[in-house]
């Protein structure tokens, strides 16, 4: 069951990817809330099954955020880490009001780098 605008843990909500093509509506599932420091949350679409979490961080009046995307595998890297580097590229230029950055550049430009890693 989803419960779109009342999310809290133990719940679902719908969620949309906007920059995806026709991206449809998925339920995503708010695993822990610790606020103001942690979200952990999970889904599943078409690709598969996603845990992912966000952790905040401040330190001198500066906020880290962190995303931490839990896979399955090691070789679903190199297919997941350039779209992670994208999105929170567009984060940066929604915060600072630049310019949308182009998918070109993080993939299949950065598949090699993160096939590096795994």
């Amino acid at each position: 069951m989803t419960h779109p605008g009342q999310a809290a843990p133990g719940r679902t909500i719908e969620v949309q990817m906007l920059f995806e093509d026709s991206a449809p509506w998925c339920p995503l599932r708010i695993e822990a809330c610790e606020a103001p420091r942690r979200l952990a949350v999970s889904m599943e679409d078409d690709t598969g099954s996603w845990k992912l979490e966000l952790q905040l961080t401040e330190t001198h009046g500066t906020t880290e955020l962190r995303l931490v995307h839990h896979l399955t595998s090691p070789d679903q890297l190199a297919e997941t880490g350039p779209g992670w580097e994208y999105y929170l590229d567009m984060l940066t230029a929604a915060r600072n009001r630049g310019p949308e950055p182009d998918f070109q550049d993080y993939y299949p430009a950065q598949k090699a780098y993160f096939e590096s890693l795994a």
